[in-house]
């Protein structure tokens, strides 16, 4: 099997192309992904679980499928992790908290998951986060801390950093993440991959709700923009058990990345929220800015826009978190949740009245509306995607050489203002971590937000692929 081709290398639509003609087996593809899981993820630890008797039953159905004659969904054979925030059939979905370690095995998969599963994908396993997917970074009490296959000192990010890990690590070519602050863009921008967070609604996130329902949004990762818009066209539209679900765009993801037509006017904003932005990343991020605009693109640089989106955040996100864990809450059990975790659900509960929750609301749309008049008369806004460097595992990212957990500043207002946003790589830190641009779209503008996205990633030309595993 030396001939199936590296999944960092090679795109799923190349993949899928292969799988439908015969010149790849899934059953081929599924055995090289868990060979070379078996091989790397002691070091990356990106999966934490995984059931190959179950993915080569999914790979031989869909080859059978073939040699019948029968139609393949559009990602047939495409082996995908799934994070575990998210149910899949056969697993434990333990977000990573060790009171949920011994959950039952989920008999049904989240609606997401089921999509890609009927678009053909196998479903490999469980991909790591932290718990609750309350940070931008990937470790928990449970399974430990996941690495960046870039340098496996620093972390890939998080939450959805178990995807971002294996799929630049080249252990799978397409995952599953969520987004209720930053976690599919933060791990993207760090992993050299292109991400989107879309629209609230866009994909459901049912049948289990995710904790931060006001903010938080699935999507698929993978490295390529295109390859996130293929499995996009999979998975978008409404469904009964997400009363946030859209509608249709009615438009696909995908056809819209093929010759995209270039922006004319773009907003740059350095710091969203009025955060410090490390002097590096904003050289790089705003060398990339310079080469858009060569393009003969209007760029106009403005301050920051919604520097009061915080404090929305915080009631948003880990507001919502807290009645999951206030049973836990004056028990021995509650000493088993995350250090840092458990001091902002503390903090989190203390604010927490329907009245903080009312202010929260009212003050995540004046954001919005906020947003929305800067943004007229322009086809996007660019900033880069977090304001400092990539952590060492387990601790902060830095900002000029002071470590900070305020080193994803421009991710969560997006979040609050719900707006859709994608990432591409920038360019490279000095000592060789990719650095992300982060691309907003207008409300609900998620196909041209996606093909943006595209445009950004063909003009500035980068196509990273993470040194580890060669």
């Amino acid at each position: 099997m030396e001939h199936i081709p590296d999944f960092r290398t090679t795109t799923v639509e190349a993949l899928a192309a292969a799988v439908a003609s015969g010149e790849i087996t899934a059953r081929q593809l599924t055995e090289v992904t868990l060979a070379r899981i078996d091989t790397h993820n002691e070091t990356l630890n990106a999966f934490v679980a995984i059931d190959a008797d179950a993915a080569l039953r999914q790979a031989d159905a869909i080859d059978q499928r073939r040699a019948s004659g029968d139609p393949l969904g559009p990602l047939a054979g495409i082996p995908v992790g799934i994070k575990d925030l998210e149910d899949a059939a056969g697993f434990r979905t333990t977000r990573g908290a060790a009171h949920l370690a011994d959950s039952p095995v989920c008999g049904v998969d989240a609606t997401e998951v089921a999509r890609l599963r009927d678009a053909g994908c196998v479903v490999i396993g469980k991909t790591n986060t932290p718990e609750a997917g309350w940070i931008g970074d990937t470790f928990n009490p449970v399974f430990g801390p996941t690495v960046n296959p870039w340098d496996l000192r620093r972390s890939p990010g998080g939450s959805s950093g178990g995807s971002s890990a294996a799929v630049s690590g080249g252990l799978v070519p397409l995952a599953t993440g969520s987004d209720g602050g930053g976690s599919i863009r933060i791990p993207s921008a760090v992993c050299g991959m292109s991400g989107f967070k879309p629209s609230l609604g866009r994909i459901p996130a049912g049948p289990t709700p995710l904790g931060a329902g006001d903010l938080s949004t699935v999507g698929p990762m993978a490295r390529r923009i295109r390859d996130v818009a293929l499995a996009l066209d999979v998975v978008v539209g409404p469904d009964a058990n997400d009363l946030r679900s859209l509608p249709h765009p009615g438009q696909s993801f995908r056809q819209a990345c093929d010759n995209p037509a270039p922006p004319t006017r773009l907003l740059w904003c350095p710091n969203l929220d009025g955060s410090e932005v490390d002097t590096e990343v904003l050289a790089i991020t705003r060398g990339a800015v310079d080469r858009l605009a060569q393009t003969g693109v209007e760029v106009v640089e403005v301050d920051p826009l919604i520097p009061e989106s915080f404090g929305a955040f915080l009631l948003l996100f880990y507001g919502s978190m807290v009645p999951n864990y206030r049973p836990l809450m004056g028990t021995d059990r509650f000493a088993q949740v995350t250090p840092g975790l458990r001091d902002v659900l503390t903090m989190a509960d203390e604010r927490l009245t329907p009245d903080s929750v009312e202010e929260a609301r009212k003050s995540a749309q004046a954001c919005s509306v906020a947003l929305a008049e800067a943004m007229q008369g322009f086809d996007a806004l660019l900033t880069p995607t977090t304001v400092g460097q990539t952590p060492v595992s387990q601790h902060g990212g830095t900002v000029n050489g002071e470590e900070t957990a305020g080193w994803v500043g421009n991710t969560y207002p997006l979040n609050v203002t719900r707006r859709p946003a994608g990432t591409t790589t920038a360019g490279f830190a000095a000592d060789g971590m990719p650095v992300g641009l982060q691309l907003v779209g207008h409300q609900l503008a998620d196909v041209r937000t996606v093909a943006l996205t595209a445009w950004a990633e063909d003009v500035l030309g980068f196509d990273p692929v993470a040194p580890f595993g060669q």
